[in-house]
């Protein structure tokens, strides 16, 4: 009788065994790492650290509600511009712009602080007609390789002229969390999450979150009780109460938004190699919403350069309106979800991760 209990057990140890290695295979497939072969990382590229809400994947506890994004009219991007110091360059004196439209180098109130940069950088002014006033979201790694200075708009009119923008302080650390930044319609970085030169045209997938502008008129919402942001934004912007429109008070800036793990790029019927990049980045990332977008608009973060590489590659605009890219990436913002249980404890949803964590800068 003793004998067959202890068979029994071992049966009974063994079925549990086989259950077990069965849900780790499953999770393994499912929550593939994409990064698993690369070493190390270069803090230009990829800034922050591996747990930072820019570099965190979403995870198997993420909870969706629906966004309910609409199709755009228009596809936009924002360009943001970032710089490695080099102190050999002259020193120019930053201020604040002297209008967020046209005349941004007319500013004469000081952002105490002196940057070395070429006599020949030119970041233009905003214009009235057309209608053109970018948010030039800037980063400038400093000297001692560490420091995040970051300015908006960032503008240079003339050579060897003064810059100006608005500086966001503190400056931050590259190898920190790197959430607060220049864009000040949330207070997020103007580096972390931006989509850098090369991402969307070699064979690599996206390692980090992305970057969304929507028009706060039609769906970013605002209360006294929810004044228009979230976790990790820290603000909203100063129009908050009187333009921001939105019926669902989950959507705010900062808000967290991703594809859900059960969605493929064949059931969106996606057709470019962009859009599968960034349907990727999107669901195992997502993105967050860092800015108003100020019309009828859904527009990506990209590094200055992006779209020029992006024509040169691929025979069209980023922003290009009229072609299978602007109609892919239009599904791809109706496809997404509100990750509503991102958190400072829970980043991404907590969980599994989808993929692995960044592994640990070199430089």
């Amino acid at each position: 009788m003793s004998i067959f209990v202890i068979l029994t057990n071992r049966k009974q140890e063994l079925r549990l065994l086989l259950i077990v290695i069965s849900i780790v295979v499953i999770l393994s497939l499912h929550y593939s790492p994409t990064s698993s072969q690369i070493v190390t990382r270069d803090k230009f590229l990829w800034p922050f650290s591996s747990r930072s809400p820019w570099n965190m994947p979403i995870g198997s506890n993420a909870r969706y509600i629906r966004a309910n994004i609409e199709k755009a009219q228009n596809i936009g991007i924002d360009r943001e511009y970032f710089y490695k110091i080099n102190p050999k360059h002259p020193l120019r004196p930053v201020y604040a712009p002297g209008a967020w439209g046209q005349g941004r180098c007319t500013g004469t109130q000081s952002m105490d602080i002196y940057l070395p940069i070429p006599d020949t950088l030119i970041i233009a002014d905003a214009t009235t007609y057309p209608y053109h006033t970018p948010n030039n979201a800037s980063a400038f790694l400093m000297p001692d390789g560490k420091t995040l200075v970051q300015l908006e708009p960032l503008t240079r009119c003339q050579k060897a002229g003064s810059i100006f923008g608005w500086r966001y302080y503190p400056d931050i650390n590259i190898y920190g969390e790197g959430i607060g930044g220049a864009h000040f319609g949330s207070g997020l970085s103007s580096i972390g999450g931006s989509i850098r030169k090369g991402e969307l045209t070699n064979n690599q997938p996206i390692h980090h979150a992305l970057k969304v502008l929507l028009w706060a008129k039609k769906y970013l919402y605002y209360t006294n009780y929810i004044p228009g942001y979230r976790w990790p934004a820290n603000r909203a912007d100063n129009y908050a109460a009187h333009v921001y429109g939105g019926k669902n008070p989950a959507l705010v800036q900062g808000t967290l938004l991703a594809i859900p793990p059960t969605v493929r790029t064949y059931t969106l019927k996606l057709q470019t190699p962009a859009a599968k990049k960034i349907f990727h980045a999107l669901q195992n990332y997502g993105a967050y919403v860092v800015d108003d977008s100020g019309w009828d608009s859904h527009d990506i973060a990209v590094e200055q350069g992006v779209n020029e590489e992006f024509r040169q590659i691929y025979g069209y605009d980023l922003k290009d309106k009229n072609g299978k890219f602007y109609e892919d990436l239009m599904r791809l913002f109706q496809a997404l979800y509100i990750v509503d249980n991102n958190s400072p404890n829970s980043i991404g949803g907590g969980g599994i991760p989808r993929v692995a964590l960044a592994p640990p800068i070199a430089n």
